[in-house]
């Protein structure tokens, strides 16, 4: 709790007056006798550093390159393993934990202690961890590392604590899983297979217990042996030879036979009566040829032997297997063989591993199989066993994420509560049905909805043009609309002159969103240059989209000749954003056309988010359209602002018109803080009228400013008396003939460069300390970030452009990294970074707040637009909007990244908006349909003062707050100096304010409102690549995200609250159930031996059996969790396992210090009966009188 009152004192020191005075002198009259000062601003902050704590919450998404699969049948959850040291268990809906080995080595093999709540892994650095899942965070309790073997298969049997594992050098091990140590007990390979035999068998590739007798271990080697061993008399009891490699085994329930799949493509069944040969060889998809021989095939990597109660026929399902003659055009398949019927399943990306679900844990009995697991490379499905059409089942978790790259994602907490159910009951129109009826297999665990919950809503963008809407309330994740924005377009087609050069790209990946959940107005800006405004109804429509096109280019060299910059207006009608047909003199065939073409016919929309406007900037000179960098939308004004690399424009949606479209440059009027020259022309480049080429003097800054006015611009008019003509927004004029130019791309330069996935983005940065560098590294990190293309003008004929997708994002990095804040003539172009409607004030004098818009640039200006709005109805869909550069100057160091704003009590003011009404809703003839707007504005949200408020801005460098109207710069806070920040929000936590930050070094940082007083600095995460870069968004509740993988969503927390109320929100992964008991097999089979022998393998495997293995073998390392904790762990495996570590390691130290103390006393033994032998020897001829 702290008061900040009189901090004028502080300003000399911490806001140099010098970096904001460009905009004391532009702005015109001075504050009026109710502004407030500084001494008037009385905030009592209540945030501190123990409100904030950073901690992950839960991950979405498919499990990025899974290697393996593993299932509880009792427990009924399922775990996957992946190549980076990941494991996902997934239970019922809500049930879904992530965990994450420390070493990132990939997991080979994963294996459930059934209903005991525990799961063994197996790593690629050959250690074994067993993890407790009695916990909602599992945890790993033992490990223990191999030293000379490497580990390649795993086999735990049911009820069983001994778990063998097999190794590259083709030997068995057995580890205790209580104790996580190595039995003495030992099958070596050169026992199991015949003295006579030469060569080594290979690795161990299968081992497995016979359901017959738990004795008898089957042993598969790679090179096709197959050895059946008894662990009681520690012999074999056959062995097995086949000319083709062995991929698996998989036994009959009876244990009389078993299977085998191969290398070739084929199914070898044996008999245990007779192991000299196979009784059955089938290659499924192999044929005969005419001239005998088959045809080669590919491996079967895995086989499933399943029998059923109600069919004779066993099911026989495997991988693979395809002829190579016909798998080189069909996709990976699953094959399913019951009886005579064959079933091909073909998946659209390869297999990893499947599984088939069975009724009974045990392996003894009739299997009974009701589904087949198959996890692919990017998707995951479940296969209906029971219905004869095999339909998969509708997956309940969010494994879609990535069916398109994701290229932008969005949060939004605390939304409207109506929002979630209107965008579902939507949606739900468009699940694609044929999906089996049957409830989810895997239905494990427990989870409750907690009490703390919220309307969440993650919106994510993706190279194909598709936006989804997901429910990510109470930490889930659940599809809630999905809205395809490539159907605004016509489809380009092959040889369509710049419609060919784009169908192989991705032309409509979606850069950024900006929603209003109140109004429900949505916006997408798309990779072409192209923004699509959509508005909501619950109802079909039959419409035409509107479609503006801007020339957004402001290079000295479009100021062709005087003639014609007197015969142009600054602003051209409407129609001078049309395109302009192809063929005219002097144009090429894509000069002021879009990138893409808008449908210009009727288009049926269904019910949902429906296009009405489309805005796309125009190619120039053969130049595409540079990307967009910023984006914002406002209802209650009814206005439309995006910039780029080249300037501002401001849509107004209402009446479809392009109200502004300016340079970067021309908004700061007469009041440019660099007082920069304007821009040359390209160098070989000639003008139109043969005119001598232009350099970087006053006669071209001369020109430069005669295109473009420095007043307010209305609907296309100058309205400012002292405006001067210029070429903004002017079709270029066809009857002036041109001379040749030099095109601007480079060679081999597609129109755009394809969509940036940010889930494809992995690229090292050069986060530099020094000062220098760090900024080299910022502009490689916009030019990525934004697709902004960042050179200087000079530069660009001499860089030779490979626009391969590897090649383009190297060299982004490469590319004029002589430029600084100091050579600013020769710096890249300014962008428009970020922008923000609100009310405030756009002057100093001003004594009421107006509607406003907010610039912020790459250079670390921020500009304020006043916009003058009609206030009645009527008026406003027909008379003109006013706006333009209001003079007013204020400077940061480094792009600005986030604009917010403060009454004087430090509350957040929310931007106005309208309130959603349905536009194709039917009509009340008696209460005609008018717009309700809600209006926070500064003077009617606060208390603490009558007028005034303050202004947050925040740039990659470093965050002010400033009090307006007077401008007066509060409080100064220096973020970084070594390196830059990616995002920054003010949100709200805790029923406060504060400005959270993401920087390049992987920090996360907050600062109270409005001191900017450090809460919390923690290096979180290190940014390796570019997804997390795009990705990184916070919100309300200190809640974030980011794609932490390209298929995968993580979620985290920074708020201290939402940590201590985790573990109510996470699901239970185990919950009590008892074992199913064993079928009680008939007398008669008992009899004759159908039972499974059961014996006791304490007896061998234990120490007093089998004795100690070597240490050098393996190394036990203990969990991280603790010895309180240990004590306190639940009953059953935990608590056993807990106390049998604690015995284990007492008795190794008694046992340590008795082996020391008997090795002391066998010395002093030894040395006392030398001497007494000496002592003999000497004195035993001596008489006794002589002694």
């Amino acid at each position: 709790m702290k008061k900040f009152r009189k901090v004028l004192d502080g300003l000399s020191s911490s806001s140099p007056g010098g970096v904001a005075s460009p905009s004391c002198g532009s702005a015109a009259g001075t504050p009026t006798a109710h502004a407030p000062t500084p001494q008037d601003i009385h905030v009592q902050e209540t945030l501190v550093s123990e409100n904030f704590q950073i901690c992950k919450t839960v991950r979405h998404g498919f499990p990025y390159q899974p290697t393996c699969l593993a299932f509880d049948p009792v427990q009924k959850i399922l775990a996957i393993g992946s190549r980076t040291g990941g494991i996902r268990i997934l239970g019922r809906p809500g049930v879904d934990c992530y965990s994450q080995h420390e070493s990132g080595a990939a997991v080979l093999q994963l294996q459930f202690l059934i209903n005991e709540g525990a799961l063994v892994t197996a790593c690629a650095d050959d250690t074994l961890h067993l993890w407790n899942l009695r916990q909602r965070r599992p945890a790993i309790l033992h490990s223990l590392k191999f030293n000379r073997e490497r580990i390649t298969f795993c086999h735990l049997p049911f009820q069983s604590k001994w778990l063998y594992v097999g190794t590259e050098r083709g030997n068995t091990h057995i580890v205790n899983i209580e104790s996580f140590v190595l039995s003495g007990y030992v099958i070596m390979w050169n026992k199991a297979i015949e003295l006579a035999t030469k060569a080594h068998p290979g690795p161990v590739v299968h081992l497995s217990d016979s359901p017959k007798d738990e004795g008898k271990l089957l042993i598969g080697f790679e090179s096709g042996t197959v050895v059946q061993w008894d662990l009681r008399a520690k012999k074999v009891d056959f062995r097995i030879y086949y000319d083709e490699a062995i991929h698996s085994v998989s036994w009959h329930h009876e244990g009389k036979q078993f299977m085998c799949s191969h290398s070739d493509g084929s199914l070898t069944m044996w008999n245990l009566r007779n192991t000299a040969r196979p009784i059955q060889i089938t290659y499924p998809h192999g044929k005969i040829l005419k001239d005998g021989r088959k045809e080669s095939c590919k491996p079967i990597l895995k086989v499933e032997y399943k029998t059923s109660r109600n069919s004779s026929e066993p099911y026989v399902i495997f991988s693979g297997g395809l002829s190579y003659d016909k798998s080189g055009g069909r996709r990976p398949t699953l094959t399913i063989m019951h009886g005579k019927a064959i079933t091909v399943l073909e998946m659209d990306h390869p297999i990893v591993e499947f599984l088939v679900l069975c009724d009974t844990p045990y392996s003894n009995e009739v299997q009974d199989p009701y589904a087949v697991v198959v996890l692919l490379e990017k998707d995951f499905i479940v296969v209906d066993l029971t219905q004869s059409n095999f339909p998969i089942f509708e997956n309940p978790y969010p494994m879609d994420i990535h069916e398109s790259p994701v290229t932008c994602t969005a949060y939004f907490a605390e939304c409207p509560p109506d929002i979630i159910p209107i965008l579902y009951s939507i949606g739900a129109k468009q699940k694609k049905t044929g999906y089996s009826h049957k409830e989810w297999p895997v239905s494990g665990g427990t989870w409750t909805l907690g009490s703390q919950t919220y309307p969440e809503i993650i919106v994510t963008g993706h190279a194909d043009g598709t936006v989804k809407f997901w429910d990510a309330s109470a930490i889930t994740l659940q599809m809630l609309y999905k809205l395809k924005t490539s159907k605004v377009f016509e489809k380009p087609k092959v040889g369509e002159g710049r419609a060919g050069e784009l169908v192989e790209e991705d032309p409509y990946a979606v850069q950024m969103v900006s929603w209003c959940p109140h109004s429900r107005l949505f916006c997408v800006v798309g990779i072409s240059a192209h923004v699509i405004l959509y508005r909501f109804s619950k109802h079909d429509a039959n419409t035409q989209i509107v479609s503006l096109e801007v020339r957004l280019q402001f290079d000295s060299e479009d100021v062709i000749s005087p003639s014609e910059a007197e015969n142009n207006p600054c602003f051209s009608d409407p129609s001078s954003h049309s395109p302009q047909p192809p063929g005219s003199p002097g144009s090429g065939t894509q000069d002021s056309l879009p990138c893409l073409k808008v449908k210009n016919r009727p288009v049926r929309m269904p019910p949902g988010y429906q296009a009405e406007l489309v805005v796309q900037l125009q190619w120039v000179d053969g130049e595409p359209p540079q990307q967009i960098t910023s984006l914002d939308i406002n209802s209650a004004y009814g206005l439309l602002a995006f910039g780029n690399c080249n300037g501002l424009t401001v849509v107004d949606f209402l009446q479809k018109t392009i109200l502004m479209c300016m340079g970067t440059l021309d908004l700061y009027g007469a009041a440019d803080p660099y007082q920069r020259l304007t821009r040359s022309p390209r160098k070989n480049r000639q003008s139109t009228s043969g005119l001598t080429e232009l350099s970087d003097n006053q006669v071209s800054m001369d020109m430069e400013r005669s295109k473009s006015p420095t007043s307010d611009h209305v609907n296309g008019h100058c309205t400012s008396p002292t405006s001067q003509p210029c070429s903004v927004g002017k079709p270029r004029i066809t009857g002036v003939p041109e001379g040749p130019r030099l095109t601007r791309r480079g060679p081999g330069r597609p129109p755009f460069r394809k969509a940036q996935s940010a889930a494809c983005m992995e690229i090292s940065l050069p986060v530099s300390s020094h000062t220098e560098g760090g900024y080299a590294s910022r502009r490689a990190m916009l030019q990525q970030l934004h697709g902004v293309s960042m050179y200087s003008h000079d530069e660009h004929h001499t860089t030779s452009y490979n626009w391969s997708e590897r090649e383009s994002r190297e060299n982004s990095f490469s590319r004029s990294r002589s430029s600084s804040v100091s050579s600013i003539d020769r710096d890249t172009k300014e962008s428009v970074t970020t922008l923000q409607f609100g009310e405030s004030y756009g002057r100093k004098g001003d004594a009421l707040p107006t509607a406003c818009l907010w610039v912020g640039t790459s250079l670390g200006v921020v500009l304020l637009l006043p916009i003058s709005i009609p206030t009645e109805e009527e008026e406003r869909m027909e008379e003109p909007i006013t706006m333009g550069p209001s003079g007013t100057v204020l400077m940061l160091k480094g792009s600005v990244l986030r604009f917010a704003f403060l009454d004087c009590g430090g509350a957040l003011i929310q931007s106005p908006y309208e309130v959603w009404r349905d536009p194709n809703g039917p009509e009340d003839p008696d209460r005609p349909r008018r717009r309700k707007l809600v209006n926070f504005s500064p003077s009617s949200s606060q208390e603490a003062c009558s007028d005034g408020h303050l202004a947050v801005v925040c740039s990659e460098k470093q965050a002010k707050v400033i009090l307006m109207p007077t401008q007066a710069v509060l409080f100064t806070h220096n973020i970084t100096e070594s390196s830059f920040l990616l995002r920054a929000d003010v949100v709200s936590v805790c029923n406060s304010v504060c400005l959270a930050c993401f920087c390049a070094n992987g920090h996360i940082m907050t600062l109270s409102l409005p001191s900017l007083r450090p809460l919390m600095d923690i290096n979180y995460l290190p940014l390796t690549d570019l997804r997390i870069a795009r990705t990184f968004v916070f919100t309300n509740g200190g809640q974030a995200l980011y794609l932490s993988s390209p298929t995968e969503i993580q979620r985290l927390t920074y708020s201290q609250e939402m940590t201590d109320n985790l573990q109510d929100m996470l699901g239970e992964l185990f919950t009590p159930i008892e074992t199913p008991e064993a079928q009680n097999k008939g007398f008669l089979k008992g009899f004759f031996g159908g039972n499974a022998q059961t014996f006791d393998r304490e007896e061998l495997f234990g120490e007093a059996a089998a004795g100690k293995a070597s240490r050098s073998l393996a190394q036990h390392i203990p969990g991280p969790m603790g010895l309180e904790n240990m004590k306190t762990a639940a009953g059953g495996v935990v608590g056993d396992l807990a106390r049998a570590r604690i015995a284990l390691d007492q008795r190794g130290e008694r046992l340590g210090e008795l082996e020391e103390r008997t090795a002391l006393m066998m010395n002093s033994a030894e040395t006392f009966s030398t001497h007494a032998h000496q002592v003999m020897l000497k004195q035993k001829d001596k008489k006794w009188y002589q002694l």
